[in-house]
């Protein structure tokens, strides 16, 4: 299965739109939430599956789902309320929990692919507010019956163009006040 992982995109999905065209052979879009109806509008205009959870800037829609694969469960959720932006522990736990292998999840505005005691922790960045001083990201989940790989890809790669500067201090502290 190979999937599409997109978050934060705080409803702003031209970027989804630019990347969309270059892709090739996406079963599933995952949405790590921050504006849960941006997945929805996907779904529609895409025809193709969106799995998605809401986010903490989300007033409703369900706070995590689980997806299916030939390589076990993934566990879909946005991440503000196991403190994703301090520590990764709590999350490791929500998906032993669960039973499941990989957690795709947002909140951060950052990519990040890594894995803790053998559960796979993938964080797409976001395409349309990165926090990381590049020019935003997305995921590519790619798992089979005994493989899970995870690559993150950013926007420039993809379309071309330089990164942008981060912003300085100014920027930061807009980019950190999303209320949890």
């Amino acid at each position: 299965m190979k999937i599409l992982v997109i978050g934060d995109t705080h409803g702003k999905i031209k970027r989804v739109r630019d990347i969309w065209p270059k892709l090739t052979d996406i079963d599933l879009i995952a949405h790590t939430g921050d504006h849960y109806s941006d997945a929805l509008s996907l779904e529609r205009e895409l025809s193709v599956p969106v799995v998605a959870v809401a986010g903490n800037c989300d007033g409703s829609g369900p706070d995590h789902q689980i997806i299916e694969t030939e390589y076990g469960n993934l566990l879909l959720i946005h991440g503000h309320r196991e403190n994703v932006k301090y520590d990764s522990g709590t999350l490791k736990y929500r998906a032993m929990e669960m039973d499941c292998r990989a957690v795709l999840f947002g909140h951060t505005h950052q990519g990040v692919v890594t894995s803790d005691d053998g559960i796979h922790l993938v964080n797409p960045g976001s395409l349309s507010l990165p926090r990381d001083g590049k020019s935003g990201s997305y995921a590519i989940v790619r798992t089979a019956e005994n493989r899970f790989d995870a690559s993150i890809v950013y926007y420039s790669t993809v379309m071309g163009g330089k990164t942008p500067p981060s912003g300085g201090f100014l920027r930061s502290i807009i980019n950190y006040s999303d209320r949890f």
